[in-house]
C-alpha cells in the first residue's frame, strides 16, 4: 500500500502489519479450516484409498493447486483486476461492463454470467458455515465417540447464535479474528511440523511429477479425486472480495508470508500420519493432535470455523448491497453496525435466509463428508466465472495482446473447467442443493433487473414531454407557492406523474420545481466533481442528476446540501420530495416477462424497501402518489 501521506516510515509499517493480521483474521479463516476436511475427503471416496501412491499424489495435487489457483491466479492476476480498490465478483462484472463500453449483445452476456456467479455465491455463504461448523464439531468422534449424536445438535446450535449475533455486527467480534486465527494457522503448522518429523519422506510430494503419476495411475479415479482437492481452494474467492477492506498489499503479504506455509505444512502432516497409519483417514486432521491436547483443539477448531463463517455471511451483505445498487436486487433494509467503517452492514433478510438454509443444510446432510458434495459445485462454477470476467477486464481494460491473453486464459480455464466438471459428477449425491438455491437466486435477480426495465419503459411511454410542458407554463403561468418541490423521476424528458397529480388536484406549482434522478454507476464511489450535475430548464424549473457508486449508501438530502456550490442551494425546511409509487400490475396480454416473472415482479414491488427509505428521505417532508403500470 505504500507509505501513506502523512504517516511516517514507522507508521506505514504498524499500519501494514495491522492490516495484515486483519486480513488473516478476516479473509483466511474460509481457506484456513480447509485442512478439517480436505484430505479426509479426498482420500476416502469413490473407493480411494489412502495408499503411498494416493497419498503422495493428492497432496502434490493441492499443493500446486494452492500455488497456480490462489497464488498464481487470484494473488497475482484477478486481485489487479480491482474496481478503484473494491473487489468482488460483482465489482468485477462492473468493470467488465465498463470495458466492453457499447456493445449491448456482449454486456448483457457478461451480466448474466457475472449474475450466476453471484448466484452461487450465496449457496457458497450456505454451505461453509454449515460444513465448517460441523467439520469442527465432529472432533468430538475422536475425542469420545458415544457423543456422535450431539455433533449436528451442537452445530446447529453455534449456528443460531452466529446469525443471531450479527445484528451487533462484528467491529468488536471482528479484533479478536486476527489474533485467533494467528494461533489457529501457528497451531496447525506445528501439529503439521511434529507430523512431518515422523515420516520426512512426505515432503516428495511437493514434486508436481506425483500429482501427473496420480492421474495416469487412477485415470477417471483421479479426474474425480479433483473434487475434493477444490476443497483445499475454498475461500480463494474472498481473497478478491475482501480486497477492498484491505488493501492488496496487505493480503498478498498474509498469504505469501504466513497462511500458505501453514497449510502447506498442516496437509502434509496429515499425509505423514495416514502413510505411518492409513486407518486414520477417518479423520485425519484431529488424529494429528496430541489426546492431551484434543479438547482444547476441538474448540479452537470450533472457534476458528465460526470466524471463516463469519467472512463468507459479511460477504453476502456486502454483495447484497452492491446488486440492489447495481438494480439487480429488491431494495431491502441495511443497518450498519460501524461508526466508523461503512462496510460493516447487516441484511437482515439475507440473515434470515441464510440462517434458514444453513439448519436445512446441517439437518439434511448431516456430516462434513455428506455435505463436502455439496460445496465444490458453488465454488467452482464462481471461480470458472471470474477467470472470464478477469479475461475480459485484461483485454478491454489493461490492453492485453490476444496471444498472452489466450495462453493465459487457456491455462486458468482448463484448470477451472476440470474442477468444475469433477464436482458436476457429485450432482445426484449433494450437488444439487448450491445449485438450486443458485438458480432461485439467479431467477430472483434477473427478474427484478427486467422488471425495473419494464416500468421505466412504461413510464417513458406514458409521459407527456417536459419541455413543451414547461413552455406552456410559462405562457400560462399557474399560481405558484413559495418552496421548493423536488419530484424523483426515471425520465428527464417527460413529465413526473406527481408534478401533474399535484397540478391537477391542487392547482398550484411550487416555487421552484427540481426534477431529479438518482443514477448508480458502476464503479464503488464517485468523485466529488461527479456527484452533482444541474441544468436549469426555466421557468425555475431544474434537471438535477445525483449519481452514486455502488459500494455507497445514497443520501439524497445530503447530497442536496451540497448543491449550493452548482447554484442552486436547498433549505431542506422548505422542501417537499413528490414520488410517484407504483402499483405493479401483471397483465399476460401485455409482451413483457412470462406472466409468473410478472406476478414475482409485482410481489417484490410491493414488499421492497420503499425509496424513500433507500435514499434516505425525511417521512415528514414526501408526499407520495400512487399510480397503476400494467407489465
Amino acid at each position: 500500500m505504500g507509505t501513506h501521506q502523512g504517516l511516517s516510515e514507522a507508521d506505514a509499517k504498524k499500519r501494514l502489519a495491522a492490516l495484515s493480521l486483519g486480513a488473516i483474521g478476516v479473509v483466511y479463516g474460509d481457506i484456513g479450516t480447509s485442512p478439517l476436511y480436505t484430505l479426509q475427503t479426498t482420500l476416502s471416496h469413490d473407493g480411494m484409498r489412502p495408499t503411498p501412491e494416493s497419498i503422495y499424489g493428492v497432496l502434490s495435487l493441492i499443493f500446486w493447486a494452492q500455488i497456480i489457483v490462489v497464488s498464481l491466479k487470484y494473488v497475482l492476476f484477478i486481485m489487479r483486476a480491482d474496481n478503484k480498490g473494491e473487489g468482488g465478483i460483482m465489482a468485477l462484472m462492473a468493470l467488465a461492463l465498463r470495458g466492453v463500453g457499447g456493445q449491448p449483445k456482449l454486456r448483457w452476456l457478461l451480466a448474466i454470467i457475472g449474475i450466476f456467479g453471484a448466484s452461487l455465491f450465496y449457496g457458497d455463504g450456505v454451505i461453509t458455515p454449515a460444513i465448517s461448523v460441523l467439520s469442527a464439531v465432529e472432533g468430538v468422534k475422536v475425542a469420545a465417540p458415544g457423543l456422535a449424536h450431539w455433533v449436528v445438535p451442537v452445530t446447529a446450535v453455534i449456528l443460531f447464535f452466529l446469525f443471531a449475533l450479527q445484528r451487533h455486527g462484528t467491529e468488536r467480534v471482528g479484533r479478536l479474528f486476527g489474533p485467533v486465527m494467528v494461533i489457529w494457522f501457528i497451531t496447525i503448522a506445528l501439529l503439521g511440523v511434529r507430523m512431518i518429523l515422523t515420516e520426512p519422506q512426505v515432503l516428495y510430494a511437493l514434486n508436481p511429477y506425483h500429482g501427473l503419476h496420480f492421474f495416469m495411475v487412477h485415470g477417471a479415479q483421479g479426474f474425480v479425486a479433483l473434487g475434493g482437492v477444490v476443497l483445499a481452494l475454498t475461500g480463494a474467492e474472498a481473497l478478491y472480495a475482501d480486497m477492498g477492506h484491505f488493501g492488496k498489499r496487505p493480503i498478498r503479504l498474509a498469504w505469501f508470508n504466513f497462511v500458505l506455509p501453514a497449510l502447506v505444512l498442516n496437509y502434509f502432516g496429515q499425509g505423514a500420519l495416514l502413510l505411518h497409519e492409513p486407518t486414520a483417514i477417518d479423520n485425519p486432521f484431529f488424529k494429528t493432535v496430541p489426546q492431551v491436547l484434543l479438547y482444547p483443539m476441538i474448540g479452537l477448531a470450533t472457534v476458528a470455523t465460526v470466524i471463516a463463517s463469519q467472512a463468507v455471511i459479511s460477504g453476502a451483505f456486502s454483495m447484497t448491497r452492491e446488486a440492489m445498487s447495481l438494480g439487480y436486487s429488491m431494495r431491502m433494509p441495511v443497518v450498519h453496525t460501524s461508526r466508523e467503517m461503512s462496510g460493516q452492514i447487516f441484511v437482515p433478510w439475507i440473515n434470515a435466509f441464510l440462517l434458514v438454509m444453513v439448519l436445512v443444510a446441517v439437518l439434511g446432510f448431516r456430516s462434513s463428508d455428506s455435505l463436502s458434495a455439496a460445496y465444490g459445485i458453488a465454488v467452482t462454477g464462481t471461480m470458472t466465472i471470474t477467470t472470464v470476467l478477469a479475461l475480459f477486464v485484461a483485454r478491454h481494460q489493461w490492453g492485453w495482446r490476444v496471444p498472452v491473453l489466450l495462453i493465459v486464459g487457456a491455462t486458468l480455464l482448463i484448470i477451472d473447467i476440470s474442477f468444475f466438471a469433477a464436482n458436476l459428477i457429485k450432482v445426484e449425491f449433494g450437488g444439487w442443493f448450491p445449485l438450486v438455491l443458485g438458480l432461485g437466486v439467479f431467477i430472483i435477480m434477473t427478474t427484478w433487473r427486467r422488471g425495473r426495465e419494464l416500468v421505466v419503459r412504461e413510464i417513458k411511454q406514458g409521459g407527456l414531454a417536459l419541455s413543451p410542458f414547461i413552455d406552456n407554463i410559462t405562457e400560462h403561468p399557474p399560481l405558484r407557492v413559495p418552496g421548493t418541490a423536488v419530484f424523483l423521476t426515471a425520465n428527464q424528458h417527460s413529465v413526473p406523474h406527481a408534478l401533474l397529480h399535484n397540478l391537477k388536484h391542487n392547482k398550484v406549482l411550487h416555487e421552484r420545481n427540481v426534477m431529479l434522478t438518482v443514477e448508480m454507476l458502476e464503479m464503488p464511489v464517485v468523485d466529488v466533481g461527479e456527484r452533482i450535475h444541474l441544468s436549469p430548464l426555466g421557468s425555475d424549473f431544474y434537471s438535477l442528476e445525483l449519481r452514486f457508486g455502488f459500494a455507497e449508501d445514497p443520501n439524497i438530502p445530503l447530497a442536496l446540501s451540497k448543491c449550493a456550490k452548482s447554484g442552486l442551494p436547498f433549505d431542506l425546511m422548505d422542501t417537499t420530495f413528490f414520488l410517484s409509487r407504483e402499483n405493479i400490475v401483471a397483465d399476460k396480454r401485455r409482451p413483457g416477462m412470462a406472466l409468473w416473472r410478472d406476478r414475482l415482479f409485482a410481489f417484490m414491488s410491493r414488499n421492497a424497501l420503499p425509496a424513500t427509505a433507500f435514499f434516505q428521505i425525511p417521512g415528514n417532508r414526501l408526499i407520495e402518489l400512487g399510480t397503476q403500470l400494467e407489465i
